[in-house]
């Protein structure tokens, strides 16, 4: 079975802040704050990506373990999936215990 793969699914106009992203939705009128790691996840998502492979970039990128690292991406996923600004192909959505702020 093939692993789920994660893209964005909006245009957003953005605007970084140091090591932070403001975006805007100009089509549906919300506007987002994504903090520094959702800032480094929606760079990665330029083009479809695995839970494994945020993972692996996410780990080399900064001082997390792997099991923190992989909980903490599937929250921040399901919350950017229900808001809208991703989709996944293939595979279940990851279902978060608590749903984060980005």
């Amino acid at each position: 079975m093939d692993e789920p793969l994660y893209e964005r699914s909006t245009q957003l106009l953005e605007a970084n802040l140091g090591d932070e992203l403001v975006a805007l939705d100009a089509e549906g009128g919300n506007c987002f704050g994504f903090n520094s790691v959702a800032t480094f996840v929606w760079g990665q998502l330029t083009s479809p990506k695995t839970i494994a492979e945020l993972t692996e970039r996410l780990v080399a990128e900064y001082d997390v373990s792997r099991e923190q690292c992989t909980g903490e991406l599937q929250e921040l996923l399901a919350d950017l999936i229900q808001k809208r600004l991703i989709r996944v192909r293939g595979g279940a959505e990851p279902s978060p215990t608590n749903s984060p702020t980005i």
